[in-house]
């Protein structure tokens, strides 16, 4: 940040004395502008045939990762629940209808200020396709995941998360979860 959005005046790094971090302050109005992180909020579309579980994801037609393979996501927008965004994501990457579920994994990502959430979804048709953001979108079962063209840990773990929950499922021994993690430095993407 360089200029104060209030009174266009060079702004300051500085600690203000009613705080204890580093802040962008404007010495002509006084104003404080406080940065938070971004929410990225997607879904895990899912899809039950044959006794089998599978899940939606998309290939990527825009960097980061161009051509990787993601969940549904995208930043949330100012005026949505981050249900509605979840939706929204999924219909504009994936065009796909879904029923949303609960909450299933948040994930925080302190080194690019980010917290990521998915939502459990039911896909209500196999009427999906590409939208501007995806080359491609594809249903895919645990042993066809392309885990190393996966975008991003967030979705790595999402998934782990998912495959981990199903299995107990399959053995009687409860139902989906809620999980979370915590990334607090970048995995090596090739």
């Amino acid at each position: 940040m360089k200029f104060c959005s209030e009174c266009a005046h060079p702004v300051t790094q500085i600690i203000p004395p009613d705080d204890t971090r580093l802040r962008y302050v404007c010495t002509q109005c006084g104003t404080i502008h406080y940065q938070n992180p971004n929410m990225v909020v997607g879904s895990v579309p899912l899809w039950k045939a044959d006794g089998e579980t599978r899940v939606l994801l998309c290939r990527r037609a825009i960097e980061p990762r161009y051509g990787y393979w993601t969940l549904p996501a995208g930043f949330m927008e100012n005026g949505e629940t981050t249900s509605e965004a979840a939706g929204r994501e999924t219909e504009e990457e994936a065009g796909a209808r879904i029923e949303l579920h609960q909450l299933f994994s948040l994930l925080n990502v302190p080194h690019v200020h980010q917290v990521h959430m998915f939502y459990l979804a039911t896909l209500l048709d196999l009427d999906y396709l590409a939208g501007v953001e995806s080359l491609e979108v594809k249903l895919f079962s645990e042993a066809e995941i392309p885990w190393d063209e996966i975008a991003f840990p967030t979705i790595s773990h999402t998934l782990r998360f998912l495959f981990e929950d199903l299995a107990r499922i399959r053995n009687g021994e409860g139902d989906f979860r809620f999980h979370t993690r915590d990334i607090n430095k970048p995995m090596r993407q090739t």
